[in-house]
C-alpha cells in the first residue's frame, strides 16, 4: 500500500482502485492475533493470561539504504513487547508506503515481496498489544494522515488518559475518527495545529495526558518524543550515518547499531540524515518515573534501560528477597522463562542451589486437539512440565516475577507437588500487585486481582503453598540501587503496588463519559 508523501496523492487509492489494508494474517487464521479463551478457571478467566501484557514496541530509523529490513529486525528483537500486530510504514522521498497485519512479526512480514515493497531511506514500525480499542487491522499502527504539509505516520507504545475526554470533544466538533486506537488522538490534533510538523507534534502533545514513547515519520523527519514523566522508555541509536530511536536496546543490537543514549523524560529528538540531533523540551520539567515493571518483567533481560541493565536489576532484586527472609529449601526453581534471573539471584545470595525444575515448551501455540477430561490442566501443562528428578523429595523454593490473577501459580504449584515435591513455597521478585495500570498495560480489572482480594496468608492458600512472600517496596527500591522508595518523590512509577497514580486519570474522573468508541465490529 502507498501513502501519500507531499504530493496530493490519496491515501487509500491507487490506479482508481481501493487497495485493501495488508491483513496477512486475519482473525481466523492469526494464531497469535486474538486472544485465546482457553481453558477457563473456576472464575471464568483465563490463565494463559495471567500475567501483565508488555504494552508494544515502537522502532524509527532514518538515514539507512534499507530501512523497513532494518525496522523489521528492530521490531523482531522487540517481539516481546506486542504479539498480536505490527506495521511499518516507510517513505522513499517521495511516497510513504505501509504494510501492516495481525500475527507476530515473522508471519505479517513473511513474503519477501512485502520489504520490496516498503522502499525507502527511513521506517517507522511498530509491535501491537492492545491496551486501548478492540483487536482489528484498523488499529494496528503506525498510523498515517495526510496533511496539507504532507505525511505522518505515527506509532505509539503507552496509553493517553485524557484519549477519551479529547475524542468526545472532536467528534461533537465534527472530526471523523478511522481507529478506535487513542494513537489516532495525535493526528488530529496535529491537523489542528499550526506550522510546520514539529511545531504542530509540540502543540498536540501539549493538550494530551499520560504515559507514551511515540516515534513519528514526516516527509523528512523521524520524531521520539517521552512523555513528560518518562514512564515508557525510549533509546536513541546510529548505524553508519543513520539515526534510530527504539524502545529497547535490545533493538540496536540486533542491527549492530551504537547506542548513543536515551531519550530523557519529556524530551522531544528530532532527526533529519546529515543533521546533528535536535533536542527539544515541550513540556515543563517533572522529576522522572520511568515504569519499575520494565525490571521486574516488560523489557528483555539483555537490554539496558536507563543506564541499568535489566538482568542484573532481576538478579539484584532475588538477592535481596533472599536477604529479606531466611527460609530453609533444598532448591530454588523459577518459573519460566521471567522468574530465572531472580531465582539465581535469589539462589547466589542463599547459597540453595538453583536448578531447572520446570522445564518451558516454547513451541506453544494455539492447537486443534481438544484434551479430554482425565488430562488435567492441559493449558498450564503445555506450557511447562516439571522436571520430576530435581523436585521429587524436596523443600522447592519457587521464584517468580509477579502474581496477578494467581490462576497459573495454582497450576504451577500443584504440579510441583504432583511431581514428587516434599514442600512448596513461592517467592515474587515483586511486591503484591493490588492496583491496574493505567499507562499503557494491559492488566486485569482490581477485582481480579488475587492481592486486591486477599491478604498474603490467604493468597498462599489461594495458591497451595506452603508459604508467600513478596519483596517490600523499599527491598525492591534497595535492589535498584536506592536507599528506599523516597514516599513523598518516587523515583519510578508502582502504581500497580501503591494506587499511587502520577499522571492524572482524567477519563476515569470524566462522567457520563462516551466509551463507545465503534458501532462497527469488523471480522476478516
Amino acid at each position: 500500500m502507498q501513502l501519500s508523501g507531499g504530493r496530493a496523492v490519496p491515501s487509500l487509492f491507487d490506479r482508481g482502485k481501493v487497495v485493501a489494508m495488508g491483513t496477512t494474517h486475519p482473525w481466523r487464521n492469526a494464531g497469535h492475533g486474538e486472544r485465546d479463551t482457553g481453558s477457563m478457571d473456576a472464575d471464568g478467566d483465563t490463565f494463559h493470561d495471567d500475567k501483565f501484557h508488555e504494552e508494544c514496541a515502537v522502532f524509527g530509523i532514518i538515514g539507512s539504504d534499507a530501512a523497513a529490513v532494518h525496522t523489521g529486525l528492530g521490531l523482531h528483537a522487540l517481539q516481546h513487547r506486542g504479539q498480536e500486530a505490527s506495521g511499518i510504514v516507510s517513505f522513499d522521498g517521495e511516497q510513504f508506503n505501509a504494510h501492516r497485519g495481525i500475527g507476530h512479526v515473522s508471519e505479517v512480514y513473511a513474503d519477501k515481496s512485502i520489504m520490496a515493497r516498503l522502499e525507502g531511506y527511513a521506517a517507522v514500525g511498530h509491535n501491537r498489544y492492545a491496551t486501548t480499542g478492540e483487536q482489528s487491522i484498523r488499529n494496528v499502527q503506525p498510523l498515517f494522515a495526510d496533511f496539507e504539509f504532507g505525511g505522518v505516520a505515527i506509532a505509539h507504545n503507552g496509553n493517553l488518559t485524557n484519549a477519551l475526554t479529547q475524542r468526545s470533544g472532536m467528534v461533537r466538533r465534527g472530526h471523523i475518527f478511522q481507529s478506535t486506537s487513542d494513537t489516532e488522538v495525535f493526528l488530529h490534533l496535529i491537523a489542528t495545529a499550526n506550522g510546520n510538523v514539529v511545531e504542530r507534534l509540540t502543540q498536540a502533545l501539549r493538550q494530551v495526558e499520560g504515559a507514551y514513547s511515540l516515534v513519528a515519520l514526516s516527509n523528512d523527519v523521524l520524531i521520539g518524543v517521552r512523555d513528560p514523566l518518562g514512564v515508557r522508555p525510549l533509546c536513541l541509536g546510529k548505524l553508519g550515518d543513520a539515526y534510530i530511536l527504539a524502545s529497547e536496546t535490545c533493538g540496536l543490537d540486533i542491527l549492530g547499531a551504537e547506542f548513543i543514549r536515551d531519550v530523557a523524560a519529556g524530551e522531544m529528538v528530532v532527526l533529519r540524515p546529515g543533521e546533528e540531533i535536535m533536542s527539544l523540551r515541550p513540556f515543563p520539567h517533572q522529576p522522572k518515573r520511568l515504569c519499575v515493571f520494565e525490571y521486574i518483567y516488560f523489557a528483555r533481560p539483555d537490554s539496558v534501560v536507563e543506564g541499568q541493565s535489566v538482568y542484573e536489576a532481576r538478579r539484584a532484586i532475588g538477592a535481596e528477597l533472599a536477604r529479606e527472609g531466611e527460609l530453609e529449601a533444598d532448591v530454588v526453581v523459577p518459573v519460566p522463562d521471567s522468574g530465572v534471573p531472580a531465582a539465581i539471584g535469589y539462589s547466589a545470595e542463599s547459597g540453595i542451589p538453583f536448578e531447572l525444575g520446570i522445564i518451558r515448551n516454547h513451541y506453544v501455540g494455539r492447537t486443534f486437539i481438544q484434551p479430554t477430561d482425565e488430562i488435567r490442566h492441559f493449558d498450564v501443562k503445555k506450557k511447562h512440565n516439571a522436571n520430576r528428578g530435581q523436585l521429587e523429595g524436596k523443600r522447592v523454593i519457587l521464584v517468580d516475577d509477579s502474581i496477578v490473577r494467581g490462576t497459573t501459580s495454582r497450576k504451577i504449584v500443584e504440579m510441583v507437588r504432583q511431581a514428587g515435591a516434599k514442600e512448596v513455597h513461592m517467592r515474587i521478585a515483586s511486591p503484591p500487585t493490588t492496583d491496574s495500570c493505567f499507562y499503557g498495560v494491559d492488566t486485569p480489572s482490581q477485582e481480579k486481582l488475587l492481592a486486591h482480594r486477599f491478604t498474603v496468608e490467604e493468597m498462599a492458600k489461594e495458591i497451595g503453598v506452603d508459604s508467600l512472600a513478596f519483596i517490600s517496596m523499599d527491598g525492591l527500591y534497595r535492589a535498584m540501587g536506592h536507599e528506599g522508595r523516597n514516599n513523598a518523590l518516587p523515583q519510578y512509577c508502582d502504581a500497580c503496588f501503591t494506587s499511587d497514580y502520577p499522571i492524572r486519570l482524567t477519563d476515569r474522573e470524566e462522567e457520563g463519559l462516551q466509551r463507545q468508541l465503534s458501532l462497527l465490529a469488523e471480522s476478516a
